[in-house]
């Protein structure tokens, strides 16, 4: 029988497991304390468990322990780490420094099925989603390395979210528990390229997340060639479902805008953008992207990131230059990995 993961039961889930097994219900806050807050890696390590209970979940679960396959290190203290998980496959995650503290950028699937032209994560596809463990794993295993808390998690490395709506449901309720690591809602970003049906579902939950939409064109005919996803949920189609998860949540948005060299850096795309989420009081982040082999797409110049940022203040938008970090260590996602399944087809 194939083993499942312990690290992704939430804490209610484990209370029934634990009855299942005719144990009490304190065991699963003692073993969920275990999993989510002292971070162990073995079940050997619960010391306050019975022994013949830990030999009975070690026969038919297993914890997430990803494996640290490689690490790089950039010069602004930025850390990229390449894990390996139990089935073999590899993501990447993202330690980031702030003066407000350490950013963790998350996976949440091996691959992508997105299909967005500048991002490297998406040119092999999507292989499976990860479980709600193993996104929890990811920050367990950054903490530990690095030594110091970490305080904001943002969902933005391989994968869509909103594909993988449950585990990542999961992995929010496990990660901002009392019982685990507490990291607060308003600490966590859920970035999506634009999944209208997974943002409805999501406005319901009515969670205090930080909702990321990846904009990053003003309008149809440009988004669409760097965006499949925009075929299937044109803005005439995006933009309203964005406008009621505001409404109905009371949480503004941001959205990311990749600033291309003579795709979208334009005034007239500043201008039209600005029209685009008038009255929202939203937040643009612009990203000087960062190189992808294999992408046609190049990095606008610094000079006209800034033109860009003042023409949508004198416009109304609120805009910042995100900091570019990371880019002499393949920071953009999804190097790593390609590199990797290069080198072990």
């Amino acid at each position: 029988m194939e083993k499942k993961c312990l690290s992704s039961l939430t804490l209610a889930q484990l209370t029934d497991t634990m009855k299942e097994l005719g144990q009490p219900a304190f065991r699963a806050k003692q073993i969920f304390h275990w999993v989510h807050q002292r971070l162990v890696t073995d079940f050997a390590a619960m010391t306050d468990q019975p022994k013949t209970l830990l030999a009975k979940l070690d026969e038919s679960w297993y914890l997430a322990v990803p494996k640290i396959e490689r690490r790089q290190q950039a010069k602004d203290g930025t850390v990229k780490y390449l894990l390996r998980m139990a089935d073999g496959n590899c993501i990447e995650t993202v330690v980031m420094r702030y003066n407000y503290g350490n950013t963790v950028c998350v996976s949440t699937q091996v691959g992508c099925r997105m299909g967005c032209r500048f991002c490297a994560s998406t040119q092999a596809g999507r292989v499976r989603n990860l479980e709600a463990g193993e996104i929890c794993a990811e920050i367990y295993t950054a903490q530990k390395d690095i030594g110091a808390r970490i305080s904001h998690i943002v969902l933005m490395g391989i994968g869509e979210p909103l594909d993988n709506y449950e585990n990542v449901m999961a992995f929010l309720e496990n990660i901002s528990s009392p019982e685990g690591v507490n990291i607060g809602m308003r600490n966590i970003s859920l970035s999506t390229c634009g999944l209208v049906p997974g943002i409805e579902r999501l406005a319901k939950e009515n969670l205090q997340l930080t909702l990321s939409v990846s904009l990053h064109a003003p309008n149809n005919a440009i988004r669409s060639g760097m965006m499949p996803v925009n075929d299937a949920y044109p803005l005439e189609v995006l933009m309203p479902a964005v406008r009621a998860y505001q409404h109905d949540t009371g949480r503004r948005v941001s959205f990311e805008y990749s600033m291309v060299r003579g795709v979208n850096d334009s005034a007239a795309c500043a201008h039209e953008l600005a029209a685009l989420i008038r009255g929202m009081g939203a937040h643009v982040n612009l990203i000087p992207i960062n190189p992808v082999d294999g992408s046609p797409y190049s990095a606008t110049d610094a000079a006209n990131v800034r033109r860009f940022q003042n023409l949508l203040t004198e416009l109304g938008v609120n805009a910042t230059v995100r900091r570019r970090l990371g880019s002499e260590i393949s920071a953009a996602c999804g190097q790593l990995r390609r590199e990797e399944m290069q080198k072990n087809p």
